[in-house]
């Protein structure tokens, strides 16, 4: 055998070349006519717009009032029976003192009174939520609360539009 009779076990396949005849004649693989037809077709693809027709989430915990949203800190009168004396004023700021309550995120949160426990000292209670029955237990005993009202909960006066009648 001579060099020149040498052949390859797998020989070199040929690189298809589109249009230029050979096996892919006439739209050579590309279709029939129109634009998918042409080169550099400019389609949108159908899933950028399903994904445009998708209802989006923009703002949503971003704009909202953190005060309303933040979950009340639930605080017992048991809690205030141990760590308070009579005629003590409880705020928001003096259970976060106190340890009573902890911070979130450096903020002090809304905090809401619960009726768990019993309570024999008058003291007075401001910028707390409250429940009924704990607001009872705390007059009962000869003390006093400043209830402060949810800002959702609060009544807005109607914007009153004039009406103008024309007189033809």
């Amino acid at each position: 055998m001579q060099i020149n009779q040498l052949k390859r076990k797998t020989p070199n396949t040929k690189r298809m070349i589109v249009a230029r005849g050979g096996k892919r004649g006439k739209t050579a693989g590309r279709g029939g006519k129109g634009q998918s037809a042409r080169a550099g077709n400019k389609r949108r693809p159908e899933w950028r717009d399903i994904i445009k027709r998708i209802p989006k989430l923009r703002g949503r915990g971003v704009n909202q009032n953190k005060f309303i949203t933040a979950r009340a800190v639930v605080v017992d009168l048991s809690a205030i029976e141990k760590s308070f004396t009579a005629k003590d004023v409880i705020t928001p700021a003096i259970l976060v003192e106190k340890g009573i309550v902890s911070t979130v995120s450096g903020r002090i949160p809304p905090i809401k009174i619960l009726a768990n426990g019993e309570l024999s000292k008058a003291v007075k209670v401001s910028g707390c939520f409250i429940s009924g029955s704990a607001k009872v237990l705390i007059e009962k005993v000869g003390g006093s609360v400043e209830v402060i009202i949810p800002v959702t909960t609060q009544k807005v006066s109607p914007i009153k539009i004039p009406t103008t009648t024309k007189k033809s």
